[in-house]
């Protein structure tokens, strides 16, 4: 009899302890240790922009588990003590404080660390969301009120705008977009956002890059752009995207290029797997490296990789899904909205702000956007988005979708490569 194997996860948050759960609701009887870089036990993400930054949660709402699940897990938590190297031969990992972890599989699942702009170090005011203290201490410098710039018109800038225009600060987004996530969602429902976003009272100003920030007795005074103008800013949020948490794997001699390189079970050695922001896997139905930032996908990647531990894996190859919540609009996007698509409304209405968009690309739908339409999104996600198969391969129910685990059956091979930031 084969002893199971000790398993250790190098990351706390929530692709860390999906993976965590999944072996353990799978039968997982070995050694199982988490590895944190942040003090906190795992938490969500998702509502830090939103709910915690507004201040209707408090921070321990976001917690994922309550200490008596944690208890129950089984495991051993190592919190507040980064990674320093890996040595995927050995499958040992080093810690800052020295410490030196061993265990027959390793799963990596560092995540992401935000872009920052090269002179924002040290200049008080200027801030990141990314972490609970990062959404802690910008909650307390919103708080004081004043002219808020936020740089980058992507997801997590507007989702900031939004919650802070809802406190009463003077809000202005800049970014080089025509309008908040274009590239992501097309003209036609970028353009409903910015129209949204205005009418609440954000100030877009779009079409410009930033040049750098502006300051004054190691303050912050406003923000650059590369037209010469100054946006004045007592608080400045930098949301310009991600970069995945790689550094401390140089040398370790897994591939790295824009994460993790894994193949489509998401193994990147022998023993060694990655799951969540920070994996760079072969995505089978889409012929190509993929890697997603959102917290849909940190779960479903888990649980592929604890199956794959078990011996039960199979190539991982899920429709990409994520949502954004900006002030009483959600917008939910399944599939892959690839430049140059072509966009119709397919039910409801833009005019009142409750639609259902499909986007096509050589005749074949490869994406469907619901804006605050959840239910009609889904039934056409799948009904035209392939038939999607739970692990077991049995039809997935539409309102299970979200949350389960799911596959779409294979399609035909399409060129891609996304980053979902």
């Amino acid at each position: 009899m084969t002893a199971a194997p000790d398993v250790l996860v190098v990351g706390a948050s929530a692709a860390g302890l999906a993976t965590a759960e999944a072996l353990r609701r799978k039968g997982h009887t070995g050694g199982l240790t988490l590895l944190g870089d942040e003090p906190h036990p795992p938490y969500d993400r998702p509502p830090l922009s939103k709910q915690v930054l507004a201040g209707t949660w408090q921070p321990e709402r976001a917690r994922l588990r309550t200490p008596e699940l944690l208890d129950g897990l089984g495991a051993t938590f190592v919190l507040g003590d980064p990674a320093v190297s890996l040595d995927p031969v050995a499958r040992t990992v080093r810690t800052a404080s020295g410490t030196v972890l061993r265990a027959d599989v390793v799963v990596l699942a560092t995540g992401v660390r935000p872009r920052v702009l090269p002179d924002q170090a040290g200049l008080a005011g200027v801030h990141v969301l990314r972490t609970l203290d990062d959404a802690a201490a910008l909650r307390a410098a919103l708080l004081t009120g004043g002219r808020l710039v936020v740089v980058g018109d992507g997801v997590l800038g507007a989702e900031v705008a939004a919650t802070a225009c809802g406190l009463g600060l003077d809000v202005t987004l800049a970014g080089p977009q025509r309008a908040p996530l274009e590239a992501r969602l097309g003209s036609l429902v970028s353009g409903v956002l910015a129209d949204l976003h205005r009418e609440r009272g954000v100030r877009l100003r779009l079409g410009a890059a930033v040049a750098g920030l502006a300051g004054r007795d190691g303050r912050v005074t406003g923000v650059r752009l590369d037209t010469g103008e100054v946006l004045p800013a007592d608080v400045v949020v930098v949301a310009l995207g991600a970069i995945p948490n790689t550094g401390w794997l140089a040398g370790s001699g897994l591939r790295l290029d824009d994460g993790v390189v894994c193949d489509a079970r998401c193994r990147a050695a022998d023993g060694i797997y990655a799951a969540g922001d920070v994996a760079r896997w072969h995505h089978e139905g889409l012929g190509g490296l993929l890697r997603l930032e959102n917290r849909t996908n940190a779960t479903e990647q888990a649980v592929a990789v604890a199956d794959d531990i078990l011996g039960a894996g199979r190539p991982y190859a899920p429709v990409p899904y994520f949502w954004t919540d900006q002030f009483d609009a959600r917008v939910q996007v399944h599939g892959v909205l690839a430049p140059g698509a072509s966009v119709s409304v397919v039910d409801g209405d833009v005019a009142v702000r409750r639609f259902v968009a499909l986007y096509e690309r050589d005749g074949e739908a490869v994406g469907v956007l619901g804006w605050n339409m959840p239910r009609q999104a889904r039934a056409l996600r799948q009904r035209l988005l392939g038939q999607l198969r739970d692990f077991a391969g049995s039809h997935v129910e539409p309102g299970k979708v979200e949350e389960a685990g799911f596959r779409r059956a294979p399609r035909s091979r399409t060129d891609f490569s996304e980053g979902q930031r």
